[in-house]
């Protein structure tokens, strides 16, 4: 069943179009950057963008945070809230258990295949735009991520995702100003793909319950997409400080950390921890709910 479910992934065009266009995104920002040689100023746009001009092996960093706040979770939404209600909108689900085929069974293989869709879609971002930065923008030349003086730091930008200064010095430094071999910054980028895969999965989590809801797909994705967007208002509401530390996009950008040195944790281990705390609390509701669901389609 599993095997069926990547196969189903990898053959649909709608898999390959969706991550072509999340790697397309990094591509026209880096041409227009190397065309105008003009990035945005230290504490404007997007993360790493101030200094990828300097150093085109920090634009998968950049990349990661041009497609987090939209892209990647719309298409994720997509394809987890298709995973049941689309095999019910189609009529196909009925025949699916009729083999027979256990639900839990389908429910772990259409999660495993969201799972490989989120790891494709981080990986052929990360190394396109790695390509891209350095073919396009050039490797390093004596930058420094870091921003005013020795120790660098983060500032909210316009669309209210940090920005990354630049300075200069010998080789890549973090943002706290110390220097990382190239080496650490594999590993830093590792862990920056890794947390915002798991960050996915807990936008898969919440589509993939109500996608047992529903017969839409359409309706499980938008419903999932509405959960981020009510998140993203509250995180920014002072009022709703109380449950901002709960809300499933409050530590998304806490990636950045791994940038610093030494790597602050603090955030990156909360967001490990709410996200493992969505995706177990909704798929154990997904479960509840298919494993005692009537399918009529």
């Amino acid at each position: 069943m599993i095997a069926v479910e990547l196969f189903k992934l990898v053959r649909r065009v709608r898999t390959w179009f969706s991550i072509a266009l999340m790697c397309a995104l990094p591509l026209v920002v880096a041409i227009f950057i190397a065309v105008t040689h003009l990035a945005p100023p230290p504490g404007q746009g997007s993360a790493f963008l101030s200094a990828v001009l300097d150093d085109g092996q920090l634009y998968p960093a950049a990349a990661l945070a041009l497609v987090l706040p939209v892209f990647l979770p719309v298409a994720v939404a997509v394809v987890a809230g298709d995973s049941i209600a689309g095999e019910a909108s189609t009529g196909t689900l009925r025949y699916l258990l009729a083999r027979p085929v256990g639900r839990t069974r389908l429910l772990v293989a259409k999660l495993i295949s969201v799972t490989t869709f989120t790891l494709l879609a981080v990986i052929a971002v990360t190394v396109t735009s790695y390509a891209t930065g350095v073919l396009i923008l050039g490797p390093s030349r004596a930058a420094a991520v870091g921003g005013g003086g020795i120790s660098g730091s983060i500032a909210p930008g316009d669309n209210g995702l940090p920005t990354a200064g630049l300075q200069a010095g010998a080789g890549i430094t973090s943002l706290s100003g110390a220097p990382l071999t190239t080496l650490e910054l594999v590993e830093r980028v590792l862990g920056a793909m890794a947390f915002i895969t798991v960050s996915m999965l807990g936008v898969a989590a919440i589509a993939i319950f109500l996608s047992t809801l529903t017969d839409s797909a359409l309706g499980a994705a938008l419903g999932a997409l509405a959960t981020l967007v009510a998140s993203e208002v509250l995180v920014t509401l002072n009022a709703a400080s109380v449950v901002q530390p709960y809300l499933p996009t409050r530590y998304w950008l806490a990636w950045i950390d791994f940038f610093r040195q030494p790597i602050f944790w603090r955030d990156i281990q909360r967001g490990f921890g709410i996200q493992a705390v969505y995706v177990v609390v909704f798929l154990a509701a997904a479960w509840a709910n298919f494993a005692t669901r009537d399918v009529t389609s």
